[in-house]
């Protein structure tokens, strides 16, 4: 029997006259009642469990809420975070056009996952996805869920309201997984700038392709030089430019022609980027940077800037267009130009090729194949950030005739890109420099050179200004803005063929020519004959109007103030009041 812990007491120690007495014990002063000293230390020994287990809960939660949570904060925080000469995993990073307007973005979504080995019932789970996924059939969703696999996506990018149909469903084995999808607010208005993603995330085409590692490297904001409202305006007039004159395609650049920092660049048909189901190939294709094609006329401004540059050619020389040029089995003829001796400023208003050939003959081979390398027409375009960059074609320096020198000359035997003769246009009015385009604000530093003299420059704004004043760009005079430019109209080759009655009309054009700011070009392919045009596809009559309206839209979202001559302005109300009276 065990003893007690309190000594013997009395049968009846609480009788009437009898004291309480107490005594040190092991848990403090005890009675002489055996029974309530019992008692009382098994609620002292109950309260100090309690008091233990919830010191051990406590320290736990400490030490797993605060210790273990500031170390995976560490980690997670060292893991996100770039290190010197490896790149992370992050969130794929916003592009913004010029003024901070997100063109591209993500959005959070889940992906619908399982365990084919781990599917019980395959045949109706198969059945229930395929009435809450309509575009995908029961047979799919059965061959993913019988695949001998232990994982398999059944649907990739679904809603939250698929996503609570599928939990409804009470399947087990279905699995969520989080995932992000890439979107882009603005739709069709930048399809050939941005290009798209795969539905990994990953860039395949445009700047989300050439710029893959910068963008899922980083969340910084991608801010292009695009201004979206300009965007806007120019393929909202490329659009009605390919209804109404029934083009293949039709494409436009702007670009700010002292920084080549590119404002809009469009080319039409595009697509809704948030749309992956295409399957026209042709509607991706983006004209403005990969469709290379002779330019034709356009190409004078440079074999006029060659001439004048070289010091071989003088404003006032005078060129015999009185008959067509012999080059060896071919002639080369002039169309709708009066035969007659042509100077320079009106070899370029006539759009003489007899004339245009002779001047670069004058100048030879050597000078004109450096020059238009200078001038960048040889090469890809050098660092533009997007993905899809055509390469100039171009006969071998080797077999560069005489009859090549000529036909170069008129743009004809060397095909480039619009971005190519846009980019060689700045630099031929912009004083002389050349500088690579971009479509990314504070990108990359870029290299420029000079081309030509500050001299032939203003030479150039002169002579292209009185193109479009007194030639075949009349159709771009926007008063107050002192458009100059020049045409280009070139039989369209198919197959290695020429295709008679189909061209490529270009009109390239800088504004305003007193103190240049931008360069324009728009291109249309195919136009058709209309009454309106009186059936002529030439770029006067359709590339030329379109260039006029783009400038005339988009001067005042630029914030060109427009010159007004008063004393021409003055002799157009006197013009018009005798033309009434």
């Amino acid at each position: 029997m065990l003893k007690s812990l309190s000594r013997k007491k009395d049968i009846n120690p609480y009788a009437p006259g009898k004291e309480i007495y107490f005594s040190a014990g092991i848990f403090g002063w005890e009675t002489d009642d055996e029974a309530v000293n019992v008692c009382r230390n098994r609620i002292i020994i109950i309260i100090g469990l309690f008091l233990l287990i919830y010191t051990v809960i406590v320290f736990r939660i400490f030490n797993v809420c605060l210790v273990d949570g500031i170390q995976l904060k560490r980690e997670a925080f060292s893991y996100y975070r770039p290190k010197s000469g490896l790149v992370f995993p992050v969130h794929r990073a916003n592009i913004t056009d010029r003024n901070g307007v997100v063109v591209a973005t993500n959005l959070p979504t889940v992906n619908l996952q399982t365990n084919p080995k781990k599917v019980s019932n395959a045949k109706l789970i198969a059945a229930k996805l395929a009435e809450i996924f309509p575009d995908t059939s029961y047979e799919d969703f059965l061959i993913k869920l019988t695949r001998n696999s232990s994982f398999v996506y059944l649907k990739r990018n679904i809603s939250p309201q698929q996503q609570a149909k599928v939990n409804a469903l009470g399947f087990p084995e279905l699995e969520f997984a989080e995932s992000e999808i890439r979107i882009y607010p603005q739709k069709e208005l930048l399809a050939h700038v941005l290009g798209t993603t795969d539905i990994d995330n990953h860039g395949i085409s445009g700047l989300e392709k050439s710029l893959d590692d910068r963008l899922s490297s980083s969340t910084k904001d991608l801010r292009l030089t695009i201004d979206l409202g300009v965007q806007y305006t120019i393929r909202n007039e490329l659009l009605k430019a390919k209804e109404k004159f029934m083009a293949e395609r039709a494409t436009a650049i702007l670009m700010d022609i002292n920084t080549s920092e590119i404002i809009a660049l469009s080319s039409v048909p595009d697509y809704d980027l948030n749309r992956r189901d295409f399957k026209d190939k042709d509607i991706k294709f983006n004209f403005a940077t990969l469709g290379v094609y002779e330019p034709g006329s356009v190409f004078k401004v440079f074999n006029t800037a060659l001439g004048l540059d070289s010091g071989k050619i003088k404003i006032n020389d005078r060129f015999d267009a009185t008959k067509p040029l012999k080059m060896g089995k071919h002639r080369i003829t002039d169309y709708r130009v009066p035969p007659k001796w042509l100077d320079v400023r009106e070899t370029l208003i006539h759009s003489s090729n007899i004339a245009s050939a002779l001047m670069a003959l004058k100048v030879g081979k050597e000078l004109q194949i450096k020059f238009l390398k200078n001038l960048g027409l040889f090469n890809k375009i050098e660092n533009l950030e997007i993905y899809e960059k055509g390469t100039p074609i171009h006969r071998s320096e080797k077999y560069w005739r005489d009859d090549t020198v000529a036909t170069t000359a008129y743009g004809y035997g060397i095909s480039v890109t619009p971005i190519h003769i846009l980019t060689a246009f700045a630099a031929v009015m912009n004083g002389g420099i050349y500088t690579p385009p971009t479509l990314v604000a504070d990108g990359a530093p870029r290299q420029s050179r000079r081309v030509i003299s500050t001299q032939t420059s203003m030479d150039m704004r002169k002579l292209l200004r009185d193109v479009v004043i007194y030639g075949s760009a009349k159709n771009a005079n926007v008063e107050g803005y002192d458009v100059a430019g020049k045409t280009g109209t070139a039989n369209k080759i198919e197959n290695g063929r020429y295709i008679r009655g189909k061209n490529m009309a270009s009109f390239v054009a800088a504004f305003p020519v007193s103190n240049p700011q931008y360069a324009l070009i728009v291109v249309i392919d195919s136009p058709k004959p209309i009454k309106e045009t009186f059936n002529f596809t030439t770029s006067g009559w359709n590339a030329v109007p379109t260039g006029g309206n783009i400038i005339t839209k988009i001067a005042p979202q630029l914030n060109i103030q427009p010159n007004f001559d008063l004393e021409t302005q003055k002799q157009q109300v006197l013009d018009n009041y005798a033309s009434h009276n």
